[in-house]
C-alpha cells in the first residue's frame, strides 16, 4: 500500500502551531514539527497557505453586533487596513529591493566562482603540461649526462690510443734511425773490407787485374744489392711512417669532433638546467596563483553564505506597527486582528 503524503491539513496545523507558539511558519520549521514530508510537498502546501491568507486580508468581520458599534469598528477595520497595507507596501518594497540585490549579488558570486573554477582548471591544466614538459626535459637532460660520460670516456680511450700511436711512431722512428746507421756501418764495413781485399791483391800480383775488376764490380754489385734492399727497407719503413701519420690524423680528427660533440652536449646540458629553473621558479608562481584564487573561492562562499543568512533575515523581519510598537509576526497580517471594545 502506497504511504499518504502530507495533506495541506497536517501543513495548516503544524502552521498553526508555530504561530501559537510566536515563531513564523517556513519549510524547515514547518518539517521539524511534522517529522515527515518532502521539502517540496510542504513548499506547495505553504504558499497555498500564504495564498488563502492573502484572498481573506480584505475579509470584513462578522456582523452581528449594535450598528454604531459595527459602523466604529469599520471604520477602525478599514483605517488599520490602509495602515497595515502602506506599511506592508514599504516593507515589501524594501524586501524586494533587498531580494534583488541579494540575487544580483549571488548571481556575481556564482559567476565569480565559475570564472574562478574555470581559471583553477586552466592552470591545472597549464600546469599538468608544465610538470609534463619538465620531466620530459628532466628525461633528456639525464640522457645528455649519459652520452657526454660516454663521450668523456671514449675521449679517454682516444687520448690513450692517441698516446699508444705516437710511442708507437718514436719507436718506428728510433727503429729506423738506427737500421739507418747499421746500413751505414754496414757499407762502412763492406767498402773498408773490399778495398783492403783489392790492397792485398794489389800487392799480391798485378796479373791478377781482371780478378781484381770482377771482385771490384761482384763488390760494387753487392753494394747496389745492398744500397737497393736499405732503400726498400727505408721505403717500406716511410710508407709506414706515412699510414700511422694518416692515422693519427685521423685519430686527431675524431678527437676534435668527439670534443666539439662534447662541448655542444655541455652546452645543451646548461641550457637544459637554466630551463628546469625557469620551469621550477614558474611552477612555485603557478602554485602560489592557485592558493589565491582558492582563498578568494572561500572568502566569496563566505560572503555568499552571509548574504543569504542577511536574505533570510530580511524575508522573516518583524515591520513594527504604525504607533511605533513592533507587531507579532503571526503571519495572519493586519486583517486577523480584532478591534479593540474599548
Amino acid at each position: 500500500m502506497a504511504r499518504t503524503g502530507v495533506q495541506y491539513e497536517d501543513v495548516q496545523r503544524a502552521i498553526d502551531d508555530l504561530l501559537a507558539r510566536g515563531e513564523a511558519p517556513s519549510v524547515q520549521k514547518v518539517r521539524e514539527v511534522l517529522g515527515t514530508g518532502s521539502f517540496t510537498t510542504i513548499s506547495d502546501h505553504l504558499r497555498e497557505w500564504r495564498q488563502r491568507r492573502d484572498e481573506n486580508r480584505d475579509v470584513p468581520p462578522p456582523r452581528g453586533m449594535p450598528a454604531a458599534l459595527q459602523e466604529l469598528a469599520e471604520a477602525l477595520w478599514h483605517r488599520a487596513q490602509e495602515s497595515a497595507n502602506e506599511a506592508l507596501a514599504h516593507y515589501r518594497e524594501e524586501a524586494d529591493r533587498r531580494i534583488a540585490a541579494a540575487d544580483e549579488a549571488v548571481a556575481e558570486a556564482r559567476r565569480q566562482a565559475e570564472d574562478a573554477e574555470q581559471r583553477e582548471s586552466a592552470l591545472a591544466a597549464h600546469l599538468a603540461s608544465t610538470e609534463q614538459r619538465l620531466e620530459e626535459r628532466s628525461t633528456a637532460l639525464a640522457r645528455s649526462e649519459a652520452q657526454r660520460e660516454q663521450l668523456i670516456e671514449k675521449g679517454h680511450r682516444l687520448e690513450t690510443r692517441h698516446a699508444e700511436l705516437e710511442g708507437l711512431l718514436e719507436r718506428i722512428r728510433g727503429e729506423m734511425a738506427q737500421q739507418g746507421r747499421e746500413h751505414q756501418q754496414a757499407m762502412e764495413t763492406l767498402e773498408a773490407a773490399q778495398r783492403e781485399r783489392l790492397a792485398r791483391e794489389e800487392q799480391r800480383h798485378e796479373s791478377a787485374e781482371a780478378r781484381l775488376m770482377g771482385l771490384l764490380d761482384e763488390a760494387r754489385q753487392e753494394r747496389l744489392a745492398g744500397e737497393k734492399a736499405a732503400a726498400d727497407r727505408e721505403k717500406q719503413v716511410a710508407v709506414r711512417l706515412e699510414r700511422l701519420e694518416q692515422q693519427l690524423q685521423e685519430a686527431r680528427g675524431r678527437l676534435a669532433e668527439e670534443e666539439k660533440q662534447h662541448r655542444e652536449t655541455d652546452w645543451a646540458r646548461r641550457q637544459a638546467e637554466t630551463l628546469a629553473d625557469t620551469r621550477q621558479h614558474e611552477q612555485a608562481l603557478q602554485q602560489a596563483r592557485i592558493d589565491e584564487q582558492k582563498r578568494l573561492l572561500e572568502e566569496q562562499a563566505r560572503r555568499l553564505r552571509d548574504l543569504e543568512q542577511q536574505l533570510h533575515r530580511c524575508l522573516w523581519q518583524t515591520p513594527p506597527t504604525p504607533d511605533g510598537k513592533e507587531e507579532v509576526d503571526n503571519d495572519e497580517g493586519p486583517a486577523m486582528a480584532e478591534p479593540s471594545e474599548k
